[in-house]
This record gives C-alpha cells, sequence and structure tokens, in this order.
C-alpha cells in the first residue's frame, strides 16, 4: 500500500496540487479553507476514497453537512467515486447524527428510542401553553430567543442565572416549563438534537468512548456554519486524549459565513489553531466556477473584512464579460430591465466556450429579503417567462402532510401530546374541545401524556360514559394502527396499508369537506397520494433515506421509516431540473450556482440591511456606545460576506441592480446604490448597461436578416 502521503494515489487524479495535499493529510487535524467554486465536495469526497485505500473501515468514516441536500449529493459523488464501499460510511447532517446517538444511547438521559421530534408549529404551541399567552408572535420571539440560548449551551436555570432583563427573565422562566413539557412528552426540537448528544458525550463516559471509538475519520463541509454546541460535539468525537491526533478535516471558508443569526460563530475557526495546535491549514484558491471579472469583483468587495485566513482566489476561465451594473427608478422598473437581461442574453448570438446558456434554467435573480421577490415574478409573469421561488413553502409544512405526519408520530411515540392532539382532531371524529380540555387537565392533575391518561382507571370520574367511549375507541384504533405499521415492510405492502387506513379514517372526504374549492382539495389529495408513494418507496428501500440516519437501502418497516419524518425538511425527489428561472435569496442561494446571475435591490438600507439602527445613537455609556458600534461593525462584515457570496454564485455574466426610490413600508423613499458595489471596483467605463436597448438593438437586427432573407428569396423566384 502506498504511503498516507503519497500524491501519486489514483484517488487523487485531477487534483490540483492544494486539493492533492488536502485529500492526502491524514497524520492529525486538518483545516481546509475552500473558497467559493474551489471544488470542496471534490476534496471531500476524494478523502473519503483515500482514507479507505490507507486501510481505514468505511464504517468509521462520517462526513458531516449541514443539508439534506447536501447530504444526498455528497453520497452520490461518494458512489460514483469509490463504488459499492461508499454505502457503509455515514454521510448524514449534524442533526441526523444526533438522532443516532440519542436513538441508540438517549436512555441514560431518560429518552426512550421512539422520541418524537417536534417541528416548529408544535414548538410555537407548547411555548404559547408554557407562557400562558395566545399571541403567536410572543411565542416566536420565545423560540427565537431559547434556540439561541441551545446554540450556545445554555439550559433554563443558565439563562435565568444571566438574564440582562426582565424580558430575558421571563423567557427564561417559560424556558423552564418549555423543557418540562418536553420530558413529558418524551420530544426533543431541532436544538435538542445537537445540544443533548454533546450532553451525552460530555457526562456519559462509556457512550464517549464508544461513539469515539466510531468515529475512524470525520469530515465536516461549511464548517463555518457550526455553531457553539456543534463545535463541542465535534471536538469530543474526535478529540480523544490527544488534540495533536484528532482525527477530522474541516472544510469551510470564513468569507461565507452568513448565518451568524442561526448561532453560527466564526470564533469556532479561531478556536481551531488553538485546541488543536498541530492543525494543518491548507487553502484552496483556485475557482473552477467564475470567470476573472467576477472574481475581481467578488475579491474586492471582501478584501475591507478582517481575514483570519488571508485568500484570494484566482481563475483560469478566462476574462469574461465585465461585470454590469444597472439602474432603474423604482422595484417596477428594476423587474422590467431583468426581464429584459433576460431576453437579451437568451437572444444574443454569442457563446460561451462552445455552450450557449441560454435555457431558462441558466438564470437566477438574487435578493436580500423574501419580499422583494414580487415585483419579479409580474415581470416574468407578464412576459410569459416560467420561474420558481427557491426557498418556498416546503413539502412537509403543508397542512396537510402535517396532519399525516401527526399520526405517524403518534404511532412511533404515545406520549407525544401535540401530535395526540393533531390526530384525534383531523379529520374530525366526534370528540369536542371539552372533552380534550377535561382530558388535559386530568393529564397535568396526574403527569400523564393525554394517550396514557385514556386508559386510567379514574378517567370515567370526570367524563360522560360516551365521551369515554369515544377516546377508548381512538387509543384501540392507534394501537391497533401501531401494531400493524410494524408488521408492514415493503414498498407494496406500505402503500396497500396507507391507502386503506386514509380510507378508514376518510381524509379525501374531509379534505373535499374543509376546502371551498373542489380543485384545491384535488391538489391537496394529490400531495397525499405523493407522500405515501415516497413512504412507501422509502420502506421498499428504493429510496435512501435523504436524513442519513439509515446509510444502508435495506426494506423497512411503516413504524421505522415514520421515525425520521420529522428530520427530511424537503422531499428531495420532487426538485427535478426544471427549465426555469430562479428567483431565490440569497441565503438561499449559497451552494448554488448559475451561468448568468442578477443580483437586485443592491441598495443602502437592503444590502446591506438596515445597519443604521442601534449605533452611534445619542444617550447611554461610552461602553453601551462601543458594544453598539462594535455589533454594528460585525453586522457589516456578514452583510459583506452575503454580497461575497451573492457574486460567486455567477459563472459567466453578473449584473448587479439598484433602484433610485425604493418601498419602505407604504412609503417611497429615495434609495442610494449599496457602498458594495464601489467596493466592487469596476471599471466605470464598461459597467453601465440599459437591457432594453441591447434589446432593441438586436430585435433590430433580427428583423434586418429576416428582411434580407427575404429580398434575398424574392430575386431567386
Amino acid at each position: 500500500m502506498s504511503s498516507p502521503s503519497s500524491s501519486a494515489s489514483p484517488v487523487s487524479h485531477g487534483l490540483n496540487a492544494a486539493q492533492q495535499e488536502a485529500v492526502n493529510y491524514m497524520h492529525g487535524p486538518c483545516l481546509v479553507l475552500a473558497g467559493a467554486g474551489s471544488g470542496k465536495t471534490r476534496v471531500i469526497t476524494h478523502k473519503i476514497g483515500r482514507l479507505i485505500q490507507a486501510g481505514l473501515a468505511p464504517q468509521k468514516i462520517a462526513a458531516i453537512t449541514f443539508t439534506n441536500k447536501a447530504a444526498a449529493e455528497m453520497r452520490e459523488r461518494a458512489k460514483d467515486l469509490i463504488g459499492r464501499a461508499a454505502k457503509d460510511v455515514l454521510v448524514c447532517t449534524f442533526h441526523a447524527l444526533g438522532v443516532r446517538m440519542l436513538r441508540q444511547d438517549g436512555a441514560v438521559l431518560g429518552l426512550k428510542p421512539q422520541f418524537s421530534i417536534l417541528d416548529s408549529d408544535d414548538v410555537t404551541s407548547i411555548l404559547k401553553d408554557a407562557g400562558g399567552t395566545t399571541d403567536a408572535a410572543t411565542a416566536r420571539q420565545w423560540q427565537w430567543t431559547i434556540s439561541a440560548w441551545k446554540s450556545a449551551g445554555l439550559n433554563a436555570a443558565q439563562a435565568l442565572a444571566q438574564a440582562a432583563d426582565d424580558n430575558e427573565r421571563v423567557t427564561a422562566t417559560v424556558m423552564g416549563r418549555y423543557e418540562e413539557r418536553l420530558t413529558a412528552y418524551q420530544s426533543v426540537d431541532f436544538d435538542d438534537l445537537i445540544s443533548l448528544p454533546l450532553k451525552l458525550l460530555q457526562n456519559h463516559e462509556q457512550v464517549r468512548q464508544k461513539w469515539q471509538g466510531l468515529m475512524g475519520h470525520v469530515l465536516v463541509d461549511e464548517y463555518q456554519d457550526t455553531n457553539a454546541t456543534q463545535y463541542e460535539m465535534l471536538k469530543l468525537l474526535t478529540g480523544g486524549n490527544s488534540p495533536d491526533g484528532a482525527r477530522f478535516t474541516a472544510v469551510g471558508d470564513d468569507d461565507q459565513s452568513i448565518y451568524g443569526w442561526r448561532g453560527a460563530t466564526l470564533d469556532n475557526l479561531k478556536k481551531l489553531p488553538v485546541d488543536f495546535p498541530a492543525l494543518k491549514v491548507i487553502k484552496l484558491e483556485q475557482n473552477y466556477r467564475s470567470t476573472s471579472a467576477i472574481l475581481r469583483a467578488a475579491n474586492n468587495v471582501i478584501g475591507p473584512n478582517p481575514k483570519l485566513f488571508p485568500k484570494t482566489l484566482f481563475s483560469e476561465l478566462g476574462e469574461g464579460e465585465p461585470v454590469r451594473v444597472v439602474d432603474a427608478d423604482n422595484e417596477e422598473h428594476e423587474a422590467e430591465r431583468a426581464v429584459a437581461r433576460i431576453q437579451s442574453l437568451r437572444a444574443d448570438g454569442t457563446s460561451s466556450q462552445g455552450k450557449q446558456y441560454k435555457e431558462f434554467r441558466d438564470f437566477a435573480v438574487l435578493y436580500r429579503a423574501n419580499h422583494q421577490a414580487k415585483p419579479f415574478e409580474k415581470a416574468l409573469r407578464k412576459a410569459g417567462i416560467p420561474y420558481k421561488v427557491s426557498g418556498g413553502q416546503s413539502f412537509f409544512d403543508r397542512a396537510e402532510i402535517r396532519d399525516l405526519c401527526a399520526w405517524f408520530r403518534l404511532w412511533a411515540n404515545n406520549d407525544d401530546d401535540p401530535a395526540f392532539l393533531r390526530a384525534i382532531t383531523t379529520p374530525k371524529r366526534g370528540i369536542g374541545h371539552q372533552t380534550l380540555g377535561t382530558l388535559g387537565v386530568f393529564a397535568s392533575q396526574y403527569k400523564l401524556s393525554l394517550f396514557e391518561s385514556l386508559f386510567s382507571g379514574s378517567l370515567g370520574s370526570v367524563l360522560s360514559a360516551r365521551a369515554l367511549g369515544s377516546l377508548h375507541e381512538f387509543g384501540r384504533y392507534v394501537n391497533d394502527l401501531e401494531y400493524r405499521a410494524r408488521q408492514t415492510e415493503g414498498a407494496e405492502a406500505a402503500k396497500a396499508f396507507m391507502m386503506e387506513w386514509l380510507k378508514d379514517i376518510a381524509y379525501e372526504k374531509h379534505l373535499l369537506d374543509s376546502e371551498d374549492s373542489d380543485k384545491v382539495a384535488a391538489a391537496k389529495w394529490s400531495n397525499v397520494l405523493e407522500f405515501c408513494d415516497w413512504m412507501a418507496q422509502r420502506c421498499g428501500g428504493e429510496i435512501d433515506d435523504a436524513a442519513g440516519v439509515a446509510t444502508t437501502r435495506e426494506v423497512k418497516n411503516l413504524l421505522e421509516v415514520a421515525q425520521t419524518i420529522a428530520l427530511l425538511s424537503t422531499i428531495s425527489e420532487r426538485e427535478k431540473d426544471q427549465d426555469v428561472v430562479t428567483l431565490s435569496t440569497l441565503h438561499a442561494s449559497k451552494g448554488l450556482e448559475w451561468p448568468h446571475v442578477l443580483l437586485v435591490g443592491v441598495t443602502e438600507g437592503m444590502l446591506p440591511f438596515k445597519l443604521n439602527d442601534g449605533a452611534d445613537s445619542p444617550g447611554g455609556s461610552a461602553r453601551e456606545h462601543e458594544s453598539a458600534n462594535e455589533d454594528l461593525a460585525q453586522r457589516l462584515q456578514e452583510e459583506r460576506r452575503l454580497m461575497y457570496v451573492g457574486i460567486t454564485r455567477a459563472q459567466r455574466s453578473l449584473a448587479v441592480s439598484w433602484t433610485r426610490r425604493r418601498k419602505k413600508g407604504r412609503e417611497m423613499v429615495t434609495a442610494l446604490p449599496s457602498r458594495f458595489i464601489a467596493e466592487m471596483g469596476l471599471d466605470q467605463a464598461t459597467v453601465k448597461e440599459d437591457p432594453r436597448e441591447k434589446l432593441k438593438a438586436l430585435r433590430a437586427e433580427f428583423a434586418q436578416k429576416a428582411a434580407n432573407s427575404a429580398a434575398a428569396a424574392a430575386q431567386i423566384r
């Protein structure tokens, strides 16, 4: 076998020198600083192959990503490169790894293996109850604060101890009640999928040794997006007793850290060389995506940000088209100009490296906030151009899918009270709010879950015989479904079971009765059937589990598949490569690329976003001023990184547009071009463009050609 540092490895073929160094370095902790478009996924998949080639068992390799989509892509690419051995590599999200750890070892924390994973709406509902409010906005504010505390590794008691004001004290108190309810419901939220596994590793040595033994090498994608708890979890999983011998490769880019509001912290990059003194740092600076003109603008924009590890991207794809700046009177005018640019690029006769790049799928319109999409949707519809709004409603957020998932959750975990309440009322089964209210009071009094309370001998003392009979009937039905779901294996059996169950509960009738429009009801029923097909395929092993919880494609029973539902945020198979223009927020565009990008709404107040809030305000102490201005500097740096991400999505052409006036609430206000446009350092002589004039000229040219052809044909006749 070749030595681990050999660069002649067949796994390294087709890699540049820096990529080869990253793939072949296996002696200790490694940080790969992968600039935009520099081939980071390629490095990760090749390194998996190199580790296997060097003798590490595939089962001992874990590649951790942030999204199911990224995990699925990495799994496919690893399979293409390595072959069958790739199926034994654990490729999953941080949250999926957390689920795996808790299902196996959560008992030491008091969790049963069938615990439920609550979605955002369930959490809001429980917080309303815990805080004694009916106001969803207040509950969501609590939710964000509690999530931030959990990401920072704080529990309710710790949050209360360091609460800065009355608001935080109230939130910490609500958090305590919320934690009690989660324990009672045998449920966890998404933040718990990181914080609870961390507790396992910190407080239970046997569990820690087990998982350290299972992790021969951990590769972390998008490392700059990790939060404080994820960093601690990674450290305990890979560090063992010797930081110098830590077995991990962190791949990330400090210039693309744009999730500070989600708890991601660049401190994790700063900590690595301190906690792991033997850390090997390798920079990937060659960009394989964009032209030199686009990269120059990107490097110039990110230049003013302080650097942890300085790097400069370069490209060998040639100079390319100059970056264009398009100004407009207002948002509607800007949208018209964007449409004109798309039409003119599609009509243009030039090609790039032999490829035309004229399909609708080759274009993306990127903006800072969701509300900016509206005028572009209108303009594209008017022009008859097909489009999709990326980051729209997830399939799993649809009411009809959430209804079915509530039933599945209840089968898997009878103590899941939010799922119980949704299942027993959807469709309605003659059990009223009064009965459920009495049941809730009874369950709280005796510290039981709602489902457990159904079969309590004392329940008859507070409910009528008729109400009790209805509850017992529901309880027996759920137990029967749970038993049958556990016995139902394979795609065909699962599909038959689900169709029979939907008929039993008359779900299609429920949709028809609930909707004013038969067309809407039919569309919802179509979603239900698609969902059932998708579940059945997972039972048959035809579709690998996108959450990364299962790494092999074995046949499973319906109950096993139901347990993974909450981790899947989207049905990835639905995302076929449609020929449509993409409208997307900058945050949602990260990790994607298009030949032609239109970066719109690039005005002060939008990008960068509302920087004038809070800093340099009159009053307050010098320390408060300093703190406010430090916060302002951090926000500006993150907004600059967001602009950098937007620029580096473009492969062949980039247009940046701004408006002289923009809507602010119901008013129109004067707007200024973003400071980032000046920071791009463009050649002022080449950047002004009016796409409508270009389109007009092209149409005139086509008309002239058509007239010439007609005249030539007439002469021949």
